[in-house]
């Protein structure tokens, strides 16, 4: 039995263009797997096969060696959290309510009394606030827990998005461009949080330097074809890759 997330042979077409083509990658447990090319290349598409957006026409995933047919909305009981390439956050509720947000069918009584001050029960509000407070904690930004998210610098809303995934103890987090926006201070102390965390990451992400650094293996994709898929070491020596992302062979001056 395969541990961890398995795609194998996924190709997904939209009218005449191929996004995906034959693609196979695996998630194992503990592991950081990334997935990188140009922009067109298909990562979004691989990443909305995952969480069930798209339906792939060929192929198939198993999560722990069990077949894997996602709906968006089940992601949290199956143990997958995504975050968003945006921020996503409900302005008109605390960072703190935010992230209670992300635990899913366990949060939907702390979430709806917050937004309608519908009755809840005291043990159902103190679970979701502890284990929202912890995944603050975690990424660093409990201090902004009474705030509201509109006025914090975006790299403090970057993590409360982080944070609101973590809430909800996935066994594999989707990272969807988590660098994005970010200074190169920001993304060290980014790449040190992932580093860190106790579960399964898939990272789509331009900023090789992050990728390179977290990432156990990389998958590159172009045109929804797989160039290269390895180690950071071995996809970096890999003159296909230059090919893809320079437009040119990696043996010739640039």
């Amino acid at each position: 039995m395969t541990e961890g997330l398995a795609l194998r042979h996924i190709s997904v077409h939209f009218g005449g263009l191929t996004a995906l083509d034959d693609i196979s990658l695996d998630v194992p447990p503990g592991a950081v797997v990334g997935v990188i090319g140009p922009n067109g290349a298909g990562k979004t598409t691989l990443f909305n096969v995952v969480c069930g957006f798209v339906r792939p026409e060929t192929g198939t995933m198993t999560l722990d060696g069990q077949p894997l047919r996602p709906r968006p909305q089940q992601l949290t009981r199956l143990g997958i959290a995504r975050t968003l390439q945006g921020i996503g956050q409900f302005s008109g509720l605390t960072v703190l309510e935010n992230v209670m947000a992300g635990a899913g069918r366990d949060a939907r009584t702390g979430v709806l009394s917050a937004l309608f001050s519908m009755p809840r029960t005291d043990r159902d509000e103190h679970r979701l606030r502890d284990a929202a407070m912890s995944a603050l904690r975690t990424c660093g930004v409990a201090e902004y827990a009474a705030a509201r998210p509109d006025g914090l610098p975006y790299a403090v809303r970057k993590r409360v998005g982080l944070a609101r995934a973590l809430v909800a103890r996935p066994r594999i987090l989707l990272l969807d461009e988590p660098a994005g926006g970010l200074g190169a201070q920001e993304i060290d102390e980014l790449a040190t949080l992932i580093s860190g965390l106790h579960c399964s990451v898939l990272v789509v992400e331009h900023h090789m330097d992050l990728v390179m650094s977290i990432c156990d293996r990389i998958l590159v994709l172009d045109f929804g074809k797989q160039v290269a898929i390895g180690t950071p070491t071995e996809v970096s020596a890999d003159p296909a890759v230059a090919e893809a992302y320079l437009g040119a062979d990696a043996g010739q001056p640039q």
